[in-house]
């Protein structure tokens, strides 16, 4: 793999791009859902990743990603659980607020976890609210299409930015059975549709297209008028979303197919800790260097 340094962030000296461009505009204010929107007027592409905590939030957002989301993906890559089912609102609170504080040009989304939404609007008002207040992210995002569109609108009518999630939802995973590819054969792909449409109708500002065959998501984005955001979906969606361990190299074993990695970072830390370690043992760390007399 390749490792591809940062280029053309804001402030960039890119005299082809749009200052108001997204990644590698020069504006250096908080981003938000109206320059979003512009983005798909101009047919512009942006880059989002998940973020955890406020130091790799701080390098993301020096690097210019546009769009930075407080996942419940924090489930499986950073607090140990099998999946994102666990991951509660207070973790989540926590760790968004952590974001917000690393940040200062980006855009936060944090999620909705499982649980804290599905019962009805006035839950998901009440779980949105207390994440906007206490973290200070500019959106949140959950999960389904017509079953959340109720849901979606009311957080919208009570001034909430709402980022949808629809085809591969990983709360759903025991329902799913697994992680499999959403919206083949003709019915689950007119469902799709009519769900991408179901949180467009009700306010949704951008839609996250996950693990969609690639002519479906290019149907989608074609047929709404706020941006798709892929992963796994493709290369004609409006943007694009990658876990950041799993974009980084740190996640062990094997990625999944769309996932293409930009660094090998669990190979440096590791490297690092037994390079101090080694160091520690033979005594030449602390070195003279390092001491106070």
């Amino acid at each position: 793999m390749t490792t591809t340094p940062a280029q053309n962030g804001p402030g960039s000296p890119d005299s082809s791009r749009d200052p108001k461009a997204l990644y590698g505009g020069t504006s250096s204010r908080r981003i938000t859902v109206r320059d979003i929107a512009a983005a798909k007027a101009r047919g512009e592409k942006w880059p989002m990743l998940t973020a955890y905590d406020a130091m790799t939030a701080s390098v993301f957002d020096e690097a210019g990603i546009p769009v930075l989301l407080v996942g419940d993906s924090m489930g499986n890559c950073h607090l140990g659980y099998e999946s994102t089912v666990p991951v509660t609102m207070d973790e989540i609170a926590v760790l968004s607020a952590a974001v917000v504080r690393g940040t200062k040009r980006a855009l936060i989304v944090a999620d909705l976890p499982f649980g804290s939404y599905q019962e009805g609007p006035v839950q998901a008002l009440r779980s949105a609210t207390r994440l906007i207040k206490e973290t200070g992210a500019g959106a949140v995002k959950l999960e389904g299409g017509e079953r959340s569109a109720e849901q979606i609108k009311l957080l919208v009518e009570a001034g909430i930015p709402v980022m949808a999630h629809i085809g591969l939802t990983p709360q759903s995973v025991n329902a799913f059975g697994g992680y499999p590819v959403q919206g083949r054969g003709e019915e689950a792909a007119q469902q799709l549709l009519r769900d991408a449409k179901a949180v467009q109708d009700a306010g949704a500002f951008s839609v996250v297209l996950e693990l969609v065959p690639a002519e479906l998501a290019a149907e989608v984005t074609r047929a709404l008028h706020i941006p798709t955001v892929g992963i796994g979906a493709g290369a004609e969606c409006d943007a694009q979303v990658l876990v950041w361990t799993d974009m980084a190299g740190m996640t062990p074993g094997r990625v999944p197919r769309f996932v293409k990695q930009y660094a090998q970072l669990r190979e440096v830390l590791g490297g690092a800790a037994r390079a101090f370690a080694e160091d520690v043992v033979d005594g030449a760390y602390p070195a003279p260097e390092h001491a106070f007399h």
